[in-house]
């Protein structure tokens, strides 16, 4: 096989450690890194800034608190229905050529979302960015994986943890002040992020630089759709059941019928195929099935919660966007400093299974303390509360990845990086339509509850009243629909707790494997010499 990377000379202090030597050098990786870091900054930045205006479109819009968790879930959808495929097509096509399209899928969504005039087209659009969002967080993961062994990755997994945690304070600050900007308003939030978006376009043109390996190529497109089709079924189903029909009814049967069936397919398909979407192999190890299961258990905690927060805080609270946004800042605090330093240490030991027990267990600490809040909670109380959950996600989410990245074979990285994302996407959707259905449903007994006699003729009964009165209600209605939300809220953080602590018994259940000293790219090219008669290295993506 033929050498794709002539390593070139570094200026002192800039050689990675020994165990890198004659790979790339700190400064070829940081390079590298440069236009996939900023990709995930465009992704993050264009999802935090539409969360904390969300409660101004839907306002605006006169949608529904369904319709808000719709706007939500979209996204979240496509991009959980589309990660397995992006992350199987990285181990076949170039990375690079890949992340490039996906991060152009991400702005024509983006835009297109912009120039919505209803919430059924806003949440059309986030469907199309939510393709793009998919590809973006399995293929920045892949190829760093590809770049970068497991032992040194966690002193760069600290910068994507960097990125992570600006994108998430100055996106609902930046959000804020476009909303509260009468010259700008909320359809700039999908605008914002194109030209960072161009500017990673370029970088990642000119600094990203790795093999392609080719080889004959089967797409299973069967499987690709049949994974789409049930895990879409399955969450339509969970967002609508109990709001459009009820749980128990002739939809619900056919919803049910044909995702589960859809499902078997493509486990069927999958045992079959020459080159499955999922490998289902992966879950033979114990480790990559368990960081799985945990994976699902953060992802509906976190992501079906957090996406609520700024709801509380503007609706319940009284914030304007811009200060919802700073007060989400202890949060991404803790998640910036436990993300780094634990990624500093993992490559100082080379243990991490210690990091992720005690991430685990500062989630669930943090949603248990988040439980407890209602209209009237201290402030402070509730930054200190953020905090501890952000350190809790800070060391929790990037670690699991890196578990299983260093557990499988070489050529499986792409596929099982995805899996873990797959899957904890599925729980964040799912998460965000079954604890949106339970603060519709809490919201809705709270309000029922406090609704005086006088005031149920002007609200037309209290089954109809919700977020969509919000903004032509009389005062005190609109003051009965805030307190509601907020002593609402606090059952959604419980639920999530709950859920959280299946992800704690899960973690504690992995194997420790010490990590690898080789790049995903280094062991590809080890355990494929056997296989050169079918595989041929054609040179550097430009």
């Amino acid at each position: 096989m033929t050498t794709t990377r002539e390593p070139t000379a570094a200026a002192p202090g800039t050689q990675a450690p020994a165990e890198q030597q004659g790979r790339m050098t700190h400064r070829q990786i940081l390079e590298a890194l440069s236009g996939m870091l900023l990709a995930m900054f465009v992704a993050f930045l264009s999802s935090t800034v539409v969360s904390n205006a969300l409660p101004t479109i839907i306002t605006d819009l006169r949608g529904s608190q369904s319709q808000y968790t719709w706007v939500v879930t979209a996204t979240l959808l496509a991009s959980t229905a589309s990660t397995p495929i992006w992350g199987k097509l990285s181990d076949l096509f170039s990375k690079k050529l890949l992340i490039q399209l996906a991060i152009v899928i991400f702005i024509v969504g983006s835009m297109l979302a912009g120039l919505s005039q209803s919430v059924g087209t806003l949440i059309g659009w986030r469907v199309l960015q939510g393709l793009g969002l998919g590809g973006l967080q399995a293929l920045v993961q892949i190829a760093m994986a590809a770049m970068i062994s497991p032992r040194e990755r966690g002193r760069y997994s600290g910068l994507l943890g960097g990125v992570m945690a600006v994108a998430t304070v100055g996106g609902p600050l930046l959000g804020g002040l476009l909303v509260d900007t009468s010259w700008l308003g909320w359809r700039w939030c999908f605008y914002v992020g194109v030209p960072f978006a161009a500017a990673a376009l370029v970088l990642l043109q000119r600094t990203l630089h790795l093999p392609v390996t080719r080889r004959r190529v089967r797409i299973d497109y069967l499987g690709a759709t049949l994974l789409t089709a049930g895990v879409s079924g399955l969450l339509i189903w969970v967002t609508l059941a109990g709001d459009q029909f009820a749980w128990a009814s002739s939809e619900t049967a056919l919803f049910l019928t044909g995702s589960v069936l859809a499902i078997v397919a493509f486990v069927v398909t999958e045992l079959r195929a020459a080159e499955p979407i999922v490998p289902l192999r992966l879950f033979r190890d114990r480790t990559t099935t368990l960081a799985i299961v945990a994976s699902v258990a953060i992802g509906v905690a976190m992501f079906g919660s957090t996406v609520f927060l700024g709801q509380y805080l503007q609706i319940s609270r009284g914030y304007s966007p811009t200060a919802a946004g700073l007060l989400t800042i202890p949060m991404v605090g803790g998640l910036l400093v436990s993300s780094t330093v634990s990624g500093i240490l993992i490559t100082r030991t080379g243990r991490w299974k210690r990091f992720l027990v005690a991430g685990s267990v500062l989630v669930t600490a943090g949603f248990g303390l988040l439980a407890t809040i209602d209209h009237e909670t201290d402030m402070v109380l509730l930054g200190v509360y953020l905090f501890v959950l952000g350190v809790g996600i800070g060391m929790t989410m990037q670690n699991l990845v890196l578990a299983v990245q260093n557990t499988v074979a070489a050529g499986d990285l792409g596929a099982a990086s995805s899996a873990v994302a797959f899957f904890r996407s599925l729980g964040g959707t799912i998460g965000v339509s079954v604890l949106g259905a339970v603060l519709s449903n809490r919201v809705g007994d709270l309000i029922a509850a406090g609704l005086p006699p006088e005031l149920a003729a002007a609200g037309s009964g209290s089954g109809s009243i919700g977020l969509a009165d919000l903004a032509d209600a009389p005062p005190a209605i609109q003051e009965l629909i805030r307190v509601s939300y907020g002593d609402a809220t606090g059952r959604i953080f419980l639920v999530s707790a709950i859920v959280a602590v299946v992800a704690v018994a899960a973690i504690l259940l992995i194997r420790e494997v010490a990590l690898r000293t080789e790049s995903g790219e280094e062991r590809l090219q080890r355990e494929s010499r056997p296989a050169l008669a079918d595989d041929e290295t054609v040179g550097t993506a430009r």
